[in-house]
C-alpha cells in the first residue's frame, strides 16, 4: 500500500512525467467497475502479468467485453501486452502508475511532510 504523500512519482530519468489530458485518459479508463477490478488484479500479479484468459475467468466476464476493456486501458497507457507463444499477456505499467499517483499527489499537503 502507498503511504499517503510518498514520493512515488517517476524520476526525471525515466521520462515519465503525465500532462492533464494524459491523467484524464487514464482515470477515465478506471472509471469503470471491469477495467477497474482488471487493473487492480494486474498490479497484483505484478510484472509477471496474467493472461487474457485467467483474467476473463477471475472477473467472470465474457472475453469480448474483457478485450474491450483492456484495449481501453492499453490506449491510455495504463497496461501493456506482450505474447507468449499463443496467450496475450498482460500486465500493469507501472512507470505510468506511479507517474499518475505522482500527478496526484505532487502539491500533497503543500509541501509539507503529511
Amino acid at each position: 500500500m502507498i503511504a499517503p504523500c510518498s514520493p512515488v512519482a517517476a524520476s526525471p530519468a525515466e521520462g515519465r512525467v503525465l500532462g492533464s489530458a494524459e491523467v484524464i485518459a487514464a482515470l477515465a479508463a478506471l472509471a469503470q467497475e471491469h477495467r477497474l477490478a482488471a487493473f487492480r488484479l494486474l498490479v497484483e500479479a505484478g510484472p509477471d502479468g496474467v493472461s487474457a484468459g485467467d483474467l476473463a475467468d477471475r472477473l467472470s466476464i465474457p472475453r469480448s467485453s474483457l478485450s474491450f476493456h483492456l484495449n481501453q486501458m492499453m490506449q491510455a497507457g495504463l497496461i501493456v501486452q506482450r505474447r507468449e507463444s499463443r496467450s496475450l499477456i498482460y500486465s500493469a505499467d507501472f512507470a505510468a502508475m506511479a507517474a499518475l499517483v505522482g500527478f496526484l499527489t505532487e502539491n500533497c499537503c503543500r509541501g509539507a511532510g503529511c
